[in-house]
């Protein structure tokens, strides 16, 4: 009780930078509107049936629970699902799945604020996507007998050693949760190494892998792919953090050097900086840009693609022919992004040598020869270059990705039938 109140009260100090941050407007943010006031417990009651709570805090936690969401839908379609995220971005992903889902904001994480939205909601189950724990949610939640679940639970060596060496905070928040469901034995161990009980973790795999790809998918890109030419190499940066856009670029620049008809498409991982990556690439970069939000007809001239636009990134992949996954060519800052969708798909990836948040996935990927890992950007460029001037290799390598992809499905039934117990 006196690690809840110490931690209340350093919470209270700092919530008002926190919601400042929360709240700040940026280009490209969804606003919050008037319904701020969810983060304080004010939740719009459920009717009917207690529904599953799902909490994925932003967009890449939306976009990898989506799974589960499907297929829980699919084999209990009564079943209600409140999908909480803390923000504005993660919101308008939700959006997308229309009426599988309600979406309510996060409360924050006072007890008073959390007990409104339980008031509001009365949920049967909670269950978290990856690892957002919050000691007063988790315990406000455990008093009313709701049970707790982390579903695709991974924990990084780095976040590892953080909670090891906070063990005083740490037990109390892993005590209160009933079952942990890790994507690989690697973090079951850690989740057992900082203080879990072991017989409360499972290892269930990867939702991400059971990644379903809808025909129209490749549809869509095909469509694309006419629009931007199909005798142009397309390469594609995904997912790309500040910093790195610089790198790629200048990858880039020495890709058109050996071919002047190649195209990149750039993602960039935060929406704010669609603009300050279209300013970049064409002021300091001298490349010229069209945006695929800009209806202005599309020039073969174009060198740049920019894609600011939100959950399109199979689509972007399946258009292109090489694929660069950011996060990683920026120090040890972010750790990796995903590389199953590009897997999924069949496309050859690359990853910068920092891809210490996806190592399981990463080295499967290494061992079935589907991706290549670059230490710089001239590195970045040369691999690029070869693999343009070797389709057949582009094909192998997206052929054993895809590979991988197959042979680790089936996490979405595992965790289901892990959490069956609950819904009942």
């Amino acid at each position: 009780m006196l690690l809840r109140t110490v931690y209340t009260l350093l919470l209270a100090l700092a919530s008002p930078l926190l919601l400042f941050g929360l709240y700040k407007q940026k280009p490209g943010k969804p606003r919050f509107g008037k319904r701020w006031k969810e983060h304080f417990g004010l939740t719009p009651v459920v009717n009917g049936e207690k529904p599953i709570w799902i909490h994925a805090a932003s967009v890449g936690e939306s976009i990898a629970i989506t799974p589960l969401i499907k297929a829980l839908k699919e084999q209990y379609p009564a079943q209600a699902i409140v999908v909480t995220t803390t923000t504005s971005t993660g919101a308008e992903q939700i959006a997308k799945l229309g009426d599988l889902v309600e979406h309510r904001y996060m409360p924050i994480d006072f007890a008073w604020c959390v007990r409104g939205f339980l008031k509001a909601v009365q949920p049967k189950l909670m269950l978290i996507v990856e690892k957002e724990l919050w000691l007063n949610t988790l315990a406000t939640v455990k008093k009313q007998h709701i049970p707790i679940v982390i579903a695709n639970a991974r924990l990084s060596e780095r976040s590892a050693q953080r909670y090891q060496s906070a063990a005083f905070f740490t037990k109390p928040l892993l005590n209160n949760v009933d079952s942990i469901l890790c994507l690989h034995q690697d973090d079951a161990k850690r989740f057992i190494d900082i203080g879990a009980a072991k017989e409360k973790v499972t290892v269930t795999g990867s939702i991400k892998y059971d990644l379903t790809i809808a025909p129209t998918v490749f549809e869509h890109a095909a469509q694309l792919r006419s629009q931007l030419g199909q005798d142009r190499p397309v390469f594609i940066a995904a997912s790309t953090h500040k910093g790195e856009d610089e790198q790629i670029f200048t990858a880039f620049k020495a890709i058109l050097q050996h071919n002047e008809k190649a195209l990149l498409i750039i993602v960039p991982r935060h929406p704010e900086r669609f603009n300050d990556v279209e300013i970049l690439a064409k002021q300091q970069f001298q490349l010229s840009v069209h945006r695929r939000t800009n209806n202005a007809e599309f020039t073969l001239q174009t060198q740049v693609y920019l894609a600011d636009t939100m959950g399109e990134m199979l689509l972007l992949l399946a258009s292109s022919d090489v694929v660069f996954v950011g996060g990683s060519l920026i120090g040890d800052k972010v750790g990796g992004h995903n590389l199953l969708e590009p897997a999924a798909v069949a496309k050859p990836a690359i990853t910068g040598p920092s891809y210490y948040n996806f190592i399981d996935i990463t080295e499967q990927l290494l061992q079935a020869d589907a991706i290549e890992v670059c230490q710089d950007s001239a590195e970045l460029a040369k691999q690029v270059i070869e693999l343009f001037d070797n389709p057949e290799r582009q094909h192998v390598m997206g052929e054993n990705a895809k590979k991988v992809v197959e042979q680790n499905q089936g996490a979405v039934q595992r965790t289901i039938d892990s959490i069956t117990n609950y819904l009942h």
